[in-house]
């Protein structure tokens, strides 16, 4: 899976120069006769950004996102940046040795967009104090490395708005990669969201225990359309989970990307994360000397989450309560982990979660350890 870094290398992309640059010279030459003309100021070289992805670039899907973000860089800075990426890096040893690879060879900002890339990410950054690093999905910063997530839940809380109104059974299935924080988060935002027009719906979750496997993800998939699911949702990297639903003739919350390439008639809407200003930003505070260490957990306010693309089959109320329910949450007057006034929301267990009335806080969130009531399933350790 490790890739030589000779051949992933890639040159950016040179911008169009967007206008004529007019320049008025006087009319008898200032410099005195025999006098050297002043050397030109030195060119000043492109910032060489580094990324690594923990899956192949296919067509859609987590590494597509992030990719995505690394052209968006290449557009907004032409010549000023010079990007390589390597893909399908396994976490753990291989990535290690890939980041490392990329600072020793001279790159100035290196991004991980992978959970399982935050230690070895912070190993690296010990021995290379003058590399950025920037690792998305991690927690732990340092001097030289900044967190950078999304609020993925919010997008989930508002897909499952899409899917109660579009099942006909009210039973949806949810397959997950692993069960940390950020699935966890999204489990239960898409059971709050589903439940909020149909109180009765429940959310039937298979773990698979990896992040890309599509024959694995096809087959868990499969598993729970046969058991009354007709509304799909995934935290997982392919487009294996819609393209399933297109064949079962069920339909599918796209994550990521749009899928309607995948499911034409399955999708209900994507939920998609947008890195390319961030990462834009990131690479011109290297180039200015601002950069800092940080850690920043934006979602539907800041522009990083984004629910849109909808299937042909969703009515346009549906379409138009969704977006009308995105709006609240960029303007901070809808929680996705609020309880009602009247009642506390509870986990599958019974236990409450979340007082009558209350508010989850960030430092909550991002410890979530349950799943909620309506969900049919078990947090595997």
């Amino acid at each position: 899976m490790y890739k030589n870094l000779a051949t992933a290398l890639r040159a950016a992309c040179v911008s169009a120069l967007a206008g004529a640059v007019f320049i008025t010279f006087p009319a008898v030459s200032q410099t005195p006769a025999g006098a050297k003309p002043p050397a030109p100021a030195p060119a000043q070289q492109p910032v060489k950004a580094g990324f690594v992805y923990v899956s192949p670039i296919t067509e859609a899907g987590w590494t597509r996102q992030h990719d995505e973000g690394r052209k968006a860089v290449e557009a907004a800075l032409g010549a000023q940046v010079q990007t390589t990426f390597v893909e399908n890096v396994a976490e753990g040893a291989d990535a290690e040795r890939v980041i490392r690879d990329l600072a020793a060879t001279g790159h100035q900002i290196i991004f991980t967009p992978s959970f399982g890339y935050m230690e070895p990410t912070l190993k690296v950054a010990q021995d290379y104090p003058n590399v950025k690093f920037e690792s998305i999905t991690g927690y732990k910063t340092a001097p030289n490395v900044a967190a950078a997530n999304a609020r993925y839940y919010e997008g989930r809380y508002l897909a499952g708005i899409a899917a109660g109104r579009m099942s006909k059974t009210g039973v949806a299935g949810y397959v997950a990669g692993f069960p940390i924080p950020e699935v966890l988060q999204g489990i239960n935002a898409f059971t709050l969201g589903m439940r909020s027009v149909n109180p009765q719906a429940t959310v039937k979750v298979v773990w698979i225990n990896v992040w890309f496997d599509p024959p694995k993800e096809r087959d868990a998939a499969m598993v729970l359309f046969n058991q009354d699911v007709d509304v799909m949702a995934f935290h997982t990297g392919s487009t294996a989970v819609m393209a399933a639903a297109q064949e079962r003739g069920k339909m599918a919350v796209a994550y990521h990307s749009d899928m309607r390439k995948a499911g034409p008639d399955a999708q209900i809407v994507a939920v998609t994360h947008q890195w390319g200003r961030y990462y834009t930003d990131r690479v011109r505070a290297v180039q200015n000397g601002t950069w800092k260490s940080g850690n920043l957990w934006g979602g539907v306010r800041e522009g990083l989450i984004r629910v849109g693309d909808f299937g042909p089959k969703v009515p346009p109320a549906v379409q138009q309560e969704v977006l009308a329910a995105q709006k609240a949450i960029g303007a901070g007057q809808l929680q996705p982990f609020r309880a009602g006034t009247k009642a506390a929301v509870r986990d599958n267990e019974g236990r409450e979660v979340i007082a009558a009335g209350q508010s989850l806080t960030d430092a909550q969130i991002l410890q979530m350890n349950w799943l909620v009531e309506g969900v049919q399933g078990r947090i595997t350790r």
